[in-house]
């Protein structure tokens, strides 16, 4: 997955111009992003502030080492219900 080129700080600090009024265009145009980005940025971080991003993330990647562990878990239970039926 790309890493993103801005920070979580600079993000809010882009969310925060566009909320005090300064046109999506010019945004774009000073940081060197399309509209787009700018406009998935505010649906996903809309009204959230640093701490709760930071915490977003962290709820993120405990998702994705517990869906990771299921998996492996769950091949594991597969594996054993196949050798116990062959015998």
């Amino acid at each position: 997955m790309k890493k993103t080129r801005f920070t979580e700080a600079q993000i809010m600090g882009v969310l925060r111009q566009m909320e005090g009024g300064v046109p999506a265009a010019e945004l774009c145009r000073e940081h060197g992003m399309s509209s787009a980005t700018l406009y998935k940025w505010r649906a996903k971080y809309g009204g959230m502030d640093a701490s709760l991003i930071s915490e977003m993330k962290a709820m993120a990647e405990e998702n994705r080492r517990l869906k990771r562990m299921f998996a492996d878990v769950s091949m594991q239970n597969d594996l054993l219900k196949e050798a116990l039926g062959k015998k």
